[in-house]
């Protein structure tokens, strides 16, 4: 058996993009058509509604705000200086390319958001700096990208987007439900979108490309100490219980996230809980905008998440 991945060896065609491989390829198309319509970012009622939260809900959404800030940054780097470097084959580089882009536009975003929201120097200093439960977040991840295994950086990378993330866009699609912060819950919308792409990415290059996969302990281990890091961050986060929201349906719900990580990764879920947020539910479908409240989101060009299999004429089905 190869010791050498796929992925990480020269391509004697990497100068060129045919021959290319169809499904890594459709996904650097979806990948920079929807970067379109990233330029409006309206967060003239966020700071009005963020005034009327409470304190405690301020504090709850400022540490989620401040590790999104923290984390792009390190995802940023990660691939930078390690994936977009190692891997040789031309597509996945190509979307590594996009992905940095909109990694940029990302962290951008939240920090824009934190500028807007929190006006004392010394509270957003606090936040990036003092508070245990963010920086720990922050150090696992960084501790990660000098991991010599590339594929097991694929799976700790593929948690820090898919669980470390989720219980931070729950957190801000809570509030959508509440009516609040148009800004901030539309710019949501596309972020968890874009990350949900980025994971599907990584599980296909994990299960079609890798030769050298970790054993099924090892990644059950990897996402075990990743789950741990997330709830004792929900946990400090969520100092009280707000109504639909509180520390143990978050905790629960990161489980969920978890299972169906560890599932697109080819290993038994080992938590099977279901998920009791109600708003997270949909995400996944298609939204109907209210013209009259806010952007639309649901925009998408034409061809983009298309699939021609599913648009054949056929004479042969069963009915």
């Amino acid at each position: 058996m190869s010791t050498q991945e796929i992925l990480l060896q020269d391509d004697p065609n990497d100068l060129s993009h045919f021959p290319f491989n169809t499904w890594i390829y459709g996904s650097c198309i979806k990948r920079l058509l929807l970067l379109s319509g990233r330029q409006k970012w309206d967060l003239s009622k966020d700071v009005g509604d963020w005034e009327r939260l409470t304190f405690d809900e301020r504090h709850f959404l400022s540490l989620f705000l401040a590790f999104f800030a923290a984390s792009d940054g390190i995802v940023i780097e990660n691939l930078v200086e390690h994936f977009a470097r190692e891997v040789k084959v031309t597509e996945a580089r190509c979307f590594y390319g996009f992905q940095i882009a909109i990694e940029n536009i990302h962290s951008e975003m939240y920090s824009l958001l934190i500028e807007t929201l929190i006006r004392d120097h010394q509270e957003k200093n606090k936040l990036f700096n003092a508070i245990l439960c963010v920086k720990k977040k922050a150090e696992w991840a960084l501790n990660w990208i000098q991991n010599p295994s590339f594929a097991k950086r694929l799976v700790a990378f593929a948690a820090v987007e898919g669980i470390f993330f989720s219980g931070s866009f729950a957190a801000i699609f809570w509030l959508k439900k509440r009516g609040l912060m148009p800004g901030l819950t539309f710019s949501n919308e596309l972020i968890s979108r874009d990350e949900g792409l980025h994971c599907d990415f990584a599980y296909h290059l994990f299960n079609h490309y890798v030769t050298n996969k970790p054993s099924k302990h090892e990644i059950v281990q990897i996402i075990s100490d990743a789950i741990k890091v997330e709830q004792e961050f929900s946990t400090e986060a969520l100092l009280v219980s707000f109504i639909g929201m509180n520390c143990t349906l978050m905790n629960q719900y990161i489980e969920f996230v978890a299972d169906r990580l560890l599932w697109e990764l080819g290993c038994d879920k080992i938590y099977n809980v279901e998920n009791l947020f109600d708003f997270m539910e949909c995400i996944s479908l298609e939204g109907k905008t209210n013209f009259f409240e806010k952007c639309v989101g649901e925009y998408q060009k034409c061809g983009v998440m298309f699939n021609k299999e599913n648009h054949m004429f056929k004479l042969d089905e069963d009915f």
